[in-house]
């Protein structure tokens, strides 16, 4: 096997300096790394610069294969997304190789190329959501927290999250927020495995499959809970077109509902894009509802 590449921290990872628990869990890491390239017997190489929550990095198995070692900082988001892989079983997401029990890593498949979702033009980007979504929304029993959990969550803590971060979208949204999270939950169509975060940098060429996701951050919900973070980010464009578009051709091509597809895409944006930094995620929320 080659020689393992010395351990170097990311600086991406400062992002977790604010979390509780985060800045231990980053002194701690070159021993977490050490120990879980241990159990899983794999060499790894320089850290891949874009993980902000995790420590990812290619690997190289006993056999000379291509993995990837990922060691997650323990949050909510990140709890299931082991039982996430194994459900969707290689079949448009990265397979799931290996897990360390009881320490937050994987081993994953690695994608080759690599090349990211993002530097397809957003019609091109389109075409591969619409033929992924639908093999992903698969019904499970799997036990995975669930939408109408993560909702009564946002509408707990929407309103003080507006106050702490000092009032920076208009009150009617975040009222209008909550009481979508109160009247969607309980209505909500057939529950399927859906990713809560797959914006184009979490779908990647590879050669197993043309395109395959990464990084799930796992729920069981409706489908049209999915549009969420493709319509979101900015990857594919922020221009208020692209941001429509997506939204259009996701809701029309998946013949999905698009007054609840655009209401759980407010209701996230708010919950994860609440500060004032996130001002295109903002104007997106007004374009949504045909605010100029």
């Amino acid at each position: 096997m080659p020689a393992a590449t010395p351990f170097e921290r990311p600086a991406n990872l400062a992002d977790l300096r604010t979390d509780p628990g985060g800045p231990q869990w980053v002194r701690d890491l070159s021993r977490l790394v050490r120990e879980a390239a241990e159990y899983f017997d794999v060499t790894i190489g320089p850290a891949f610069p874009n993980s902000h929550v995790s420590y990812t990095a290619p690997a190289t198995r006993r056999d000379g294969s291509d993995a990837v070692l990922k060691v997650q900082f323990p949050h909510p988001e990140c709890v299931y997304e082991a039982a996430a892989l194994q459900v969707w079983d290689g079949a448009g997401a990265v397979q799931l190789l290996d897990q360390f029990p009881g320490h937050s890593a994987l081993l994953l498949e690695r994608c080759t190329p690599g090349t990211p979702l993002s530097q397809l033009n957003c019609a091109s980007a389109m075409d591969v959501y619409c033929d992924l979504l639908p093999r992903l929304w698969k019904p499970t029993s799997a036990p995975i927290s669930t939408l109408a959990d993560e909702a009564q969550r946002w509408h707990d803590g929407l309103l003080d999250e507006w106050t702490r971060q000092e009032q920076p979208v208009p009150r009617r949204w975040v009222d209008m927020a909550m009481e979508a999270c109160l009247g969607l939950a309980p209505s909500q169509g057939e529950s399927v495995l859906v990713h809560q975060d797959m914006h184009a940098n979490n779908v990647l060429r590879a050669e197993r499959e043309p395109w395959l996701v990464i990084d799930p951050k796992p729920l069981l919900g409706e489908r049209e809970f999915s549009v969420a973070s493709i319509v979101r980010s900015n990857e594919l464009g922020s221009s208020r077109d692209l941001v429509l578009y997506r939204f259009d051709r996701l809701c029309g091509d998946l013949q999905l509902d698009r007054d609840r597809a655009r209401s759980w895409t407010i209701v996230q944006t708010l919950a994860w894009c609440m500060a004032a930094r996130h001002t295109k995620r903002h104007e997106m929320i007004g374009w949504l509802l045909g605010e100029e």
